[in-house]
């Protein structure tokens, strides 16, 4: 009697040990079906087009022009007298500022630059920039560089970057971008840095430009031959000059 009574009171602890080990082996497949659905579901932490990654931003940026000036000449040679010149043109077409000239001070060719710079003065006014938009100050330059004339304005300007930032290494590693064969951080912002540096207008970015008239002049003569039954093509006094050849496109 006393050994049926052991294995009575037994079975319910082995049985409830079963239970235990299910529960917890129930648990344990849970959680990792959640985890295994979040790695498949997962949202990269960055966009993987690289237009959303490294996106082309409209902003002011100063348009610097740098004048050399030797200690021992005070003038502007020619091809400095025009980059002034066009500088000037340049400022009246997209400058959103007055023009600003850094004159150095304390350098070996301070005298020099002082005397270039009556000819930079009347040269941008001579172009078109107004007295009361010209600012002169004075600044002191590292000694071992040669001191140089700048003049700036701000303009609109479109940028991106900046570029050669790695955050992750691309070689094999446990990273999750590797292992979703994410692109690099870097890919694709030299194109967008380099689209962003040759747009001549960045409006151009955001908006297309609007149509310019038509030639009316052009179009009149057209209607007008077309109305009278005449060709109307484009015909060139010397178009015959430059033919290499008598045979037409037609054969005849």
């Amino acid at each position: 009697m006393q050994t049926v009574r052991t294995t009575i009171t037994e079975r319910p602890r082995h049985a409830a040990l079963i239970v235990r080990a299910a529960l917890v082996g129930a648990c344990a497949i849970f959680l990792c079906a959640c985890n295994t659905d979040n790695q498949v579901a997962a949202v990269p932490d960055v966009p993987t087009d690289y237009r959303l990654r490294h996106p082309i931003t409209i902003g002011e940026a100063d348009h610097t022009l740098e004048i050399f000036v030797g200690r021992n000449r005070g003038a502007l040679n020619p091809t400095q007298r025009a980059e002034v010149a066009e500088f000037a043109h340049t400022w009246k077409r997209e400058a959103t500022g007055g023009v600003v000239v850094d004159l150095p001070v304390g350098t070996s060719n301070e005298h020099a630059a002082a005397e270039a710079m009556r000819t930079v003065r009347s040269l941008l006014l001579a172009n078109g920039v107004p007295a009361d938009g010209l600012l002169v100050r004075g600044y002191r330059p590292p000694a071992i560089n040669l001191a140089t004339i700048r003049i700036t304005y701000p303009r609109i300007a479109a940028q991106a970057g900046p570029c050669g930032l790695w955050p992750e290494d691309t070689g094999p590693s446990l990273n999750r971008n590797f292992f979703e064969n994410q692109p690099p951080w870097n890919t694709g912002c030299a194109t967008q840095r380099n689209l962003a540096a040759m747009v001549d207008n960045p409006a151009d970015l955001v908006q297309p430009r609007a149509e310019t008239p038509a030639y009316e002049m052009r179009r009149t003569t057209v209607m007008e031959q077309y109305r009278q039954g005449q060709p109307t093509q484009t015909t060139y006094p010397a178009a015959d000059t430059t033919k290499i050849s008598n045979v037409s496109s037609t054969g005849q």
